[in-house]
């Protein structure tokens, strides 16, 4: 089972379990799935509200982080005894309007969601995937690198790297190919 190798009463990145598998094991587990697809969510106020659509919330819903925290902890918890949660939030925006902080903001009030539940003994977890900012027009065009041209004249050579030792190095060491090749280490010793 899915669940049982994942840890209880925890916010984690979806990683490389999939939405649908993580639906079929809350449904073997007999626990709530709440998923939310925030793809289109731009700002803090529509991720708010797609996540009141995705998760059923009440009409009164506040559109705000203690609201979202109160429908997820002591609302829940007054209609009685829960069998646990698997909540999915896919694609969390990142842009001006929904930055790093706001995301993590957000993720706060599920990680207290999450040791809400976990002192009363239900399991809580919480899935996340961020999604990609939308890349430049043409951006994966493939380019052609010209070659580069060689120095006309070659670099002089220090005195120590013209009597075979090394110019990085403040003891005469001989020149290596590699910090792995322990024959010319050997042959300076």
């Amino acid at each position: 089972m899915l669940l049982q190798s994942i840890r209880p009463n925890s916010v984690q990145s979806i990683r490389a379990h999939r939405p649908e598998d993580l639906l079929q094991a809350a449904q073997e587990a007999g626990q709530h799935f709440l998923y939310a697809n925030l793809a289109d969510a731009p700002s803090k106020q529509d991720v708010l509200e797609r996540i009141a659509a995705g998760f059923l919330f009440p009409e009164h819903f506040g559109k705000n982080l203690d609201a979202l925290y109160d429908c997820m902890t002591d609302l829940v918890h007054k209609s009685g005894p829960q069998p646990g949660f698997v909540v999915v939030l896919e694609q969390l925006p990142d842009n001006s309007k929904f930055d790093r902080e706001s995301r993590e903001q957000l993720l706060d009030v599920f990680r207290e969601a999450a040791d809400y539940w976990g002192d009363r003994r239900v399991q809580f977890r919480c899935f996340y995937s961020f999604q990609y900012p939308a890349q430049e027009a043409g951006i994966w065009e493939t380019r052609t690198l010209e070659p580069q041209t060689p120095p006309e004249k070659p670099l002089p050579k220090s005195a120590a790297a013209k009597a075979g030792g090394n110019p990085n190095f403040g003891l005469n060491m001989p020149l290596m190919c590699s910090a792995f090749d322990t024959s010319a280490w050997l042959n300076a010793a």
